[in-house]
């Protein structure tokens, strides 16, 4: 049933990808404002994100977090070239070479954690502390990204985006993992957690792509929404994390790409709004006396 889960994932992370780069698109071009809901271009991108999202969480019933995560992660060295082809240029070089390095460093990191298939469990009260932590640090990155320019604010609003979007997928985990067929389960205020904190993911995920580093803005989302998972899930499902120091040397080697990725994407320049520009008016001309 694992494979089953890693093909869904996969679909479903293409079109994530697809739908990510034809809203940053818009994004950049009208900013995070009521206005993008006025272009059919941000709605089917939005259409195709959610798709591959609902694929997404098909795909955790199916397989744990630590197995769907990596799947998804891979997508960041499609999502950046299609952004690039969307602004009418072709990716550059380093483009290229930092998805690649952030996707490897954080599968690398992602395979390094142990396998768990036990079901998961959650209380309510863990549920509730989770939230609580996952808003305070929306928030703080919020405010840090107020004062922050250019491919920092970038990465700060991602962060946010990013811890949004792992709330979605770990709650996704307990409601899936639970389900067994028994539609009572899902009568429970995890399910309205899900829908929740997925539209509030999207507004965060706008305001990150409409400052024009979509490399950073994608890759800086789809690094702190695993690892966040993968901390929730062995902080409250139980799940268990990397030991020995057989692993020591390895992760180091994935953080480095990692962190060197992340800094690549950074340094590129912004996609600008591809409005055309006005027309300055013709000078005035002086009337002849015949």
């Amino acid at each position: 049933m694992t494979w089953v889960g890693v093909s869904i994932a996969l679909i479903g992370a293409l079109g994530y990808a697809l739908g990510a780069a034809l809203q940053q698109y818009e994004a950049v071009d009208l900013g995070a404002s009521l206005k993008l809901m006025r272009r059919p271009r941000w709605w089917i991108g939005g259409a195709i994100g959610f798709t591959g999202a609902c694929l997404h969480a098909v795909a955790l019933s199916f397989a744990p977090l630590v197995v769907v995560q990596p799947v998804s992660v891979a997508t960041l060295v499609f999502a950046v070239p299609l952004a690039a082809m969307l602004h009418g240029r072709k990716p550059h070089r380093a483009e290229i070479l930092g998805s690649v390095a952030v996707t490897v460093g954080l599968i690398g990191i992602m395979w390094l954690v142990p396998r768990h298939s036990a079901e998961p469990v959650l209380s309510d009260r863990a549920a509730i502390g989770f939230l609580a932590t996952i808003l305070l640090i929306v928030l703080v990155s919020n405010l840090l990204a107020r004062k922050a320019k250019g491919p920092h604010k970038a990465l700060l609003l991602a962060i946010g985006a990013g811890a949004v979007t792992a709330t979605v997928s770990t709650f996704v985990r307990v409601v899936g993992g639970g389900f067994g067929g028994d539609f009572g389960e899902l009568l429970h205020w995890f399910s309205l957690v899900i829908p929740v904190m997925l539209i509030f993911a999207v507004v965060l995920l706008q305001h990150s792509y409409a400052v024009g580093y979509f490399g950073i803005a994608y890759a800086g989302v789809q690094v702190v929404d695993p690892i966040t998972s993968v901390l929730a899930g062995a902080v409250l499902l139980g799940e268990p994390l990397p030991s020995g120091t057989g692993n020591i040397v390895p992760a180091l080697l994935a953080a480095a790409l990692l962190i060197g990725g992340t800094i690549t994407l950074g340094r590129l320049s912004p996609d600008h709004s591809h409005k055309a520009p006005a027309k300055e008016p013709a000078p005035a001309t002086e009337a002849t006396v015949s």
